[in-house]
């Protein structure tokens, strides 16, 4: 949920591509792709895969978000800081669980 704020946060900025760092918003796409990926395998069949796999992955990638975060702000354009902090609070508190699984084609929590 963090990163869904992060990026809707973003959004509403009027930061040119320039004034972001490319390469870390990509890994930070990566990590909501993998927990994406995590909450799709949570309602899937129990034998459809190797779920200690998933659980390695889906936790490899948590330990990594708030480095890659922590990067990833400190990186943007100075003017962006007061405001994206504002507006990540703001958002967060808004969202709600389900949009989670926004992104996930078919998806239908059964655990969320």
């Amino acid at each position: 949920m963090d990163v869904l704020a992060l990026f809707r946060a973003l959004d509403q900025l009027d930061l040119s591509p320039s004034e972001i760092p490319q390469s870390l918003l990509y890994q930070l796409f990566e990590l909501d792709a993998d927990y994406a990926e995590a909450l799709w395998a949570l309602d899937q069949p129990p034998d459809s895969f190797d779920h200690q796999a998933m659980l390695r992955d889906a936790l490899a990638s948590l330990h990594q978000l708030p480095r890659t975060g922590a990067r990833f702000r400190k990186q943007l354009a100075p003017r962006a800081h007061p405001k994206l902090e504002i507006l990540e609070a703001s958002i967060r508190k808004t969202l709600n669980a389900q949009e989670a699984y926004s992104q996930i084609p078919g998806s239908s929590p059964q655990n969320g």
